[in-house]
């Protein structure tokens, strides 16, 4: 049976990706004693966490819509592998952002360890954007994509800015 995913199962997981990043950067905003980078880090969680309520606002609108709709799946395989890929095969959601941070010592390498994490989600979602048929949101997904890769080029000139 092939796998259809919707819109509003690769929203409701982007929105769990964007508050793990909040909590990274609040804890990588807590490893330094300068101000400067304390504040980036901070301004980094806050664009986190605006991007939360971006993809909590395309899901309800999504869902305003009717576009949210389940695909026809009675025995819950998609969710099920939905789950399994996002929960391991590319990044754990439930891991604790202080356990990347362990290596870092610079913010550099905090920066570095990020724009990794936001790679990573690109390619989780360019593999479930294959998956999502247009009626299901199939758009939303790419919206998804496209802030990814944004946050990548601002963090690429964050890292560059340090030197």
């Amino acid at each position: 049976m092939s796998l259809i995913f919707n819109a509003d199962e690769i929203l409701a997981i982007a929105e769990q990706i964007e508050r793990n990043g909040v909590m990274f950067y609040n804890k990588a905003a807590g490893r330094f004693d300068s101000a400067d980078t304390k504040r980036k880090f901070h301004d980094l969680a806050a664009m986190e966490a605006a991007h939360e309520k971006t993809f909590a606002d395309m899901r309800r609108s999504l869902a305003e819509k009717g576009t949210a709709a389940a695909a026809f799946d009675p025995n819950g395989e998609a969710e099920m592998y939905l789950a399994q890929f996002a929960d391991g095969r590319v990044f754990d959601l439930k891991a604790d952002p202080a356990a990347l941070l362990a290596a870092a010592s610079s913010a550099q390498e905090v920066l570095r360890a990020a724009i990794n994490l936001e790679k990573d989600s690109v390619v989780f979602y360019v593999g479930i954007k294959a998956l999502v048929p247009e009626s299901l949101g199939k758009h939303a997904v790419q919206r998804i994509i496209d802030e990814e890769m944004t946050h990548i080029a601002l963090l690429g000139r964050e890292l560059a800015a340090l030197g």
